[in-house]
């Protein structure tokens, strides 16, 4: 399920864990894990404005775990690093 958070320039991003529209397996949520880790995954964030979608790392419980601030500070340092 998507994670939208809308930053201060009034663009809402959705935010969704890679591969997870394919359906809720253990192989599908195992190919959006980040190699060589445990507990991080790529998530992909679309905004509803001009900006282009980024691809972020995040870790653990990403959908309950981080705040809205958190969410779009990876995003921005994400865009900054493009």
């Amino acid at each position: 399920m998507p994670r939208d958070v809308t930053d201060s320039e009034g663009i809402t991003w959705s935010c969704i864990q890679a591969y997870a529209g394919l359906s809720e397996n253990f192989e599908n949520n195992e190919a959006a894990k980040v190699n060589g880790t445990n507990d991080t995954y790529h998530v992909v964030c679309t905004p509803s404005g001009g900006a282009q979608s980024v691809r972020l790392k995040l870790q653990g419980d990403w959908e309950n775990d981080y705040s809205d601030d958190e969410l779009l500070q990876a995003i921005q340092t994400q865009q900054a690093a493009a």
